[in-house]
């Protein structure tokens, strides 16, 4: 039988995509192995058929992209939200307005209950549509300040459930039109009072670094290694830990953080470290003084990069094929 696809492999290959030589053959891989039942784990099929659209689509070769991306709405039919938003972008990208609009429209609505839902708006941006996501967002804040308003009794967590949507909205808008030139207005003034406030009330803070300590693949390993015990602070395995890394940078930047990155930690480091200060490295507030002493530029990554970006993580693959989807599981 041939090899199994694991996800290690998917995000080699997404890497690869737009340098490899022969692109025709990363996409046969991963295709390949969807027909044969290969993949690995089969939570992952849509990943890997989500990846080869993004392969495709750097190529130029849209119509085969919209193809598969239609293969991988349909192999994840409880939870294909965000691969329904790559097709709604393809197919308004192929000109096909009416139904890449059709297709973003049906999930308008989640920009008002989901923080993971701008994919939606970058999708727009992307195929020309700016100011249709600039109206998206500002509809969305309008929904959401005007419920707010007429609740009456709501619970502590909804509060910040809607107070960080509020947020989330808020500055993307901002940014977009920023962008595009524009003027601010009453929700961009709304946007800087936000994000003033929300960086005064971080620096008055005493619970820990901005930036969360992040270990790679390899010094994951060495990590658990020298001192098992840890794997109940971080993971398991290396996906599990980049996982829970990219969940807490986005529940803090939902809280109102900004500034956000990852303190990339070396075993040896640590070691260095908490022999330097007489302290035990498997102690919380250890690991966040190394965290804090980590402040060269190889040190720290900034959180969040472009969807189009190297993801933070170091695999190499980009953001929005890597990590980011990660936040949504």
């Amino acid at each position: 039988m041939s090899e199994l696809l694991t996800a290690d492999r998917i995000e080699e290959i997404g890497n690869l995509g737009s340098t490899s030589p022969d692109p025709a053959a990363l996409v046969a891989e991963l295709v390949g192995a969807v027909d044969e039942g290969r993949v690995a784990d089969p939570d992952d099929t849509g990943f890997a058929l989500l990846v080869a659209v993004d392969i495709l689509e750097q190529a130029g070769d849209l119509a085969d992209a919209l193809t598969l991306a239609t293969r991988a709405v349909a192999e994840q039919p409880d939870d294909n939200a965000y691969a329904r938003g790559v097709r709604g972008g393809l197919l308004l990208r192929l000109g096909r307005t009416d139904e890449g609009m059709a297709e973003l429209t049906a999930l308008r609505p989640l920009l008002e209950t989901s923080p993971t839902s701008m994919y939606l708006i970058d999708e727009l941006a992307e195929s020309g549509h700016a100011d249709t996501a600039v109206e998206w967002l500002t509809a969305a804040l309008d929904a959401i300040l005007e419920r707010t308003r007429a609740q009456q009794h709501v619970s502590e967590d909804a509060q910040d459930e809607a107070a960080a949507m509020i947020y989330g909205l808020a500055q993307h808008r901002h940014d977009l039109r920023e962008e595009q030139g524009l003027p601010h207005d009453e929700y961009d003034n709304l946007a800087d009072r936000l994000r003033a406030a929300s960086d005064h009330a971080l620096d008055a803070l005493d619970d820990g670094p901005a930036t969360l300590l992040f270990w790679p693949q390899k010094e994951l390993t060495a990590l658990l290694l020298r001192w098992p015990t840890l794997v109940d602070s971080y993971a398991a395995t290396w996906d599990e830990h980049r996982a829970q890394t990219e969940r807490g940078l986005v529940v803090t930047s939902e809280m109102g953080g900004t500034d956000l990155g990852v303190a990339v930690g070396t075993v040896a480091g640590l070691a260095a470290f908490a022999d330097s200060e007489g302290s035990d490295p498997t102690d919380e507030e250890t690991q966040d003084a190394y965290a804090d002493s980590l402040t060269g530029p190889d040190d720290l990554r900034a959180w969040p990069p472009g969807r189009n970006d190297a993801c933070w993580c170091g695999s190499g693959a980009k953001y929005k094929k890597c990590c980011l989807p990660r936040s949504r599981a």
